[in-house]
């Protein structure tokens, strides 16, 4: 079984996101960057099918050269092969982003084989907009489900599990096929010191790709507003535990 892994470099969750002064990019002076929550999941998924069923696991990037970063860390937990889309912009529109991914895909079955699965997030955690993994599918002519959190492959069918707020939906796709997977479907594993070192001697290969501008477009970036909490300070020593007593009976821990 041979699988594919789109993966990208977003700004580490949690960090705090500052704006270039025309509005256009991300600040990334001070940034740490990792791979989407959603498709560290992927990543892992694509390892343990392959664990199980034996073949290998390629994961791919459309990104700056500093993205080689993202696909060592996969190939650290047990991809084998790494490729970059190398771009020298800011973040392409997913139309375009699609198109040159779908084009690579191509180039790299043309070579090797079709992949039986194309994994994806569900989203990327910057600009969470769902639809780079659906265009890439239409463009290969390929079945896809998103929000997967189970996904088993057996006799060239893969079965997707997905939660809904009516229970859980089951599809069954026949490979080669797409599915974006949702965090939660596993939990990563930590790159052993083996997989670090295999990491650096891994040779990523660059498949430059280009297309056509969509019709979304970046007017501007705005930060949302800061929400500050108010901290009160009941009193200091013994003198306060009349207050926390009074706290606790208007919060309803005492009756």
């Amino acid at each position: 079984m041979n699988i594919l892994v789109c993966v990208k470099r977003v700004p580490a969750p949690g960090a705090r996101i500052n704006i270039t002064s025309d509005g256009q990019q991300v600040d990334t002076a001070f940034l740490g960057f990792t791979v989407s929550p959603h498709e560290e999941c992927a990543v892992e998924q694509a390892v343990q099918l392959v664990e199980k069923h034996g073949g290998e696991v390629t994961v791919l990037t459309l990104g700056p050269a500093e993205a080689q970063e993202q696909l060592r860390t996969a190939v650290s937990t047990g991809a084998v092969k790494a490729v970059l889309v190398p771009i020298d912009s800011q973040d392409w529109d997913p139309q375009k982003t699609a198109q040159a991914i779908a084009t690579v895909i191509k180039e790299l079955e043309t070579a090797n084989g079709n992949y039986d699965l194309v994994l994806f997030g569900n989203e990327s955690a910057d600009s969470c907009g769902y639809q780079v993994g659906v265009r890439v599918a239409l463009k290969l002519g390929r079945p896809i489900v998103n929000g997967a959190k189970g996904l088993e492959t057996e006799n060239g069918v893969a079965t997707v599990r997905r939660e809904s707020d009516a229970g859980v939906e089951i599809y069954k796709l026949k490979t080669p096929a797409c599915v974006g997977v949702k965090e939660g479907i596993n939990l990563p594993r930590y790159p052993t010191m083996k997989g670090r070192l295999a990491s650096k001697k891994v040779e990523i290969t660059q498949n430059a790709a280009t297309g056509k501008e969509g019709g979304l477009k970046l007017i501007t970036l705005r930060r949302p507003p800061e929400r500050a909490s108010n901290t009160k300070i009941l009193g200091n020593g013994p003198e306060a535990a009349s207050a926390v007593v009074d706290l606790l009976e208007e919060l309803g821990v005492f009756k």
